[in-house]
């Protein structure tokens, strides 16, 4: 088990789903900036407090910059819990538990926090379900890859 290359997996997995998540949105013709900027304030929030949710939706740098920290943080810390889980499969057996890791990160987050952020429901659709598989899939991929260079 290597942490530091769980959590560089983790926050590179955060970076593709959150690409996946807007290439998504734009071929589903979603509104992309709005719908960037409406999952930023559900973010934000967490930490801010409701008072970041009410429309308008637009653009704020402190929004923006505390979503992106939160999204970064859970993204190392969802990669470091992965990892030990995959450690010792080889690559196909971890994309499998990355995918399926994915999918219990879904549910975890849009079904479990929404008990205590129940603005998150606004979320809860087929295009964040495979941000989410993508997560744990590229988490996956990149921690078998690069644990080969770290050990």
């Amino acid at each position: 088990m290597n942490w530091l290359v769980a959590i560089f997996s983790g926050l590179s997995a955060g970076i593709i789903a959150t690409a996946v998540q807007l290439a998504l949105w734009w071929a589903a013709l979603l509104p992309v900036t709005h719908m960037l900027l409406r999952d930023s304030r559900l973010a934000a929030a967490i930490v801010m407090g409701r008072s970041v949710l009410p429309p308008p939706v637009t653009f704020a740098w402190d929004v923006m910059l505390v979503a992106t920290l939160i999204h970064l943080a859970l993204s190392a810390a969802y990669g470091c819990a992965l990892a030990p889980l995959i450690s010792r499969l080889s690559l196909r057996r971890s994309m499998l538990a990355g995918a399926i890791f994915g999918l219990a990160l879904f549910a975890l987050n849009m079904y479990g926090f929404t008990l205590l952020f129940p603005w998150f429901d606004a979320s809860r659709d087929w295009i964040t379900v495979v941000a989410h598989v993508a997560f744990g899939m590229s988490a996956a991929v990149l921690y078998k890859q690069w644990q080969r260079f770290v050990l």
